[in-house]
Parts: C-alpha cells; sequence; structure tokens
C-alpha cells in the first residue's frame, strides 16, 4: 500500500532526516518544495515560472508553489511531503486536492532545536555537515577547518524559528482542528524518531 504522509516540525527537527528515511522504508517518493521546484521552474502556470521568481531572488508566491506541489503528488506513487505547507492558505490547498493518511508533527521544544541548529558546523572544502555533539569528526584535520554558518548562528536561529512558528502554528492548528493531527515526540534519537513514526504510520 503507497502512503501519503505529511511531515510537520520546526527548522532542526529532523524532517529531512525522517522522510528520507520514511520514503526508503515505504518506497514512496520524497517530495519537498524545493526540489519541487528546481525539477519543475520552467513549468507554465498562470502567473508565471517559477524559474521567473527565482532567477530574480523574489519568493515564489503561493499560487505557484501550490500548482508545482500538486504537479509532483499527482506524479507520486505515495509520497513523504516536506517543507510544505508553510502557511494556512497553502494547507487549505493541500487539504482539497489530497487525501493524506497521516499528519505528523515532530514535536521539539525550543531549546533543543537551538542547541541542535547553533551545534551545526560545516566543512567548507565538501559541505559535509557535522555536529559539535551529535557527529564531529574523528580526523583532527577536519575538525580544525569546520565553521558555524551565518545561518546557525544563535540569533539567526531564534527569528528562524520565530518566523516559522508565525507562518506555521495556524497551519498546525488547521490540521489539529480537522482531527487529523497526530503529535510524535521527536527530542529523541533519530532510530526511536523513526520508530515512533512507523508505529503511528502502520499503527
Amino acid at each position: 500500500m503507497s502512503h501519503r504522509i505529511l511531515l510537520l516540525g520546526a527548522p532542526g527537527a529532523g524532517k529531512g532526516t525522517q522522510s528520507k528515511k520514511l520514503a526508503a522504508e515505504y518506497g514512496i517518493e520524497h517530495v519537498t518544495t524545493g526540489d519541487a521546484l528546481r525539477a519543475n521552474k520552467d513549468m507554465e502556470t498562470e502567473y508565471g515560472t517559477p524559474r521567473s521568481f527565482m532567477d530574480a531572488g523574489e519568493l515564489v508566491p503561493d499560487p505557484v508553489v501550490n500548482e508545482i506541489v500538486n504537479a509532483a503528488l499527482k506524479e507520486a506513487d505515495g509520497f513523504v511531503l516536506d517543507g510544505y505547507p508553510r502557511n494556512l492558505s497553502q494547507a487549505e490547498y493541500l487539504s482539497e486536492i489530497t487525501d493524506l493518511d497521516a499528519v505528523i508533527f515532530l514535536d521539539v521544544s525550543e531549546e533543543e532545536l537551538v542547541g541542535r541548529l547553533t551545534g551545526r558546523r560545516m566543512d567548507p572544502e565538501t559541505g559535509e555537515i557535522y555536529h559539535v555533539e551529535f557527529n564531529w569528526p574523528e580526523d583532527e584535520e577536519i575538525q580544525e577547518r569546520l565553521v558555524q554558518r551565518e545561518d546557525d548562528k544563535e540569533d539567526t536561529v531564534r527569528e528562524r524559528l520565530r518566523v516559522y512558528r508565525e507562518n506555521t502554528e495556524p497551519v498546525i492548528e488547521h490540521f489539529r482542528e480537522r482531527g487529523d493531527l497526530i503529535e510524535v515526540d521527536g527530542e529523541a534519537a533519530p532510530d526511536t524518531v523513526f520508530e515512533r513514526l512507523t508505529d503511528v504510520i502502520e499503527g
């Protein structure tokens, strides 16, 4: 059976990691807004192509994103959706175009999110991401050249979380009011969280 799963959660909650694992586990598509936009950047919509906004460095408007996501979901035989919907109008649109089997919110406290995001370090030579606590390289040479990206500094992280909450809390409420939302504690080790997710999906 092909599953249609929506995974919600703040930056740092582990959506990307868990979505990839779920897609592999169930043989379904991992659909992210970014990938869908890149794959269809020349798709004509009545508002223009995504490329016209991306090239100008502008945010792609909701109606264009909606059409692109709709096209990606139609092509997929089962999917896990990650990073969409980002606001209430996208959530309402999604409820109109597909019946989801599971809407799961990865619940992680703000302090834990800040710790996860500010602890990230990037290797400027390879682009690999490490973490001071969970995934520190053994190679001293690599350790010495790791840098913290601007995006991962505490002030930026707290601002990103504030913007996320402002836009996405209404999305979580939308699914909660419909009685569709399942909350999963996302603060355990990734393998434990994955087990919780599969229990919910198969339950």
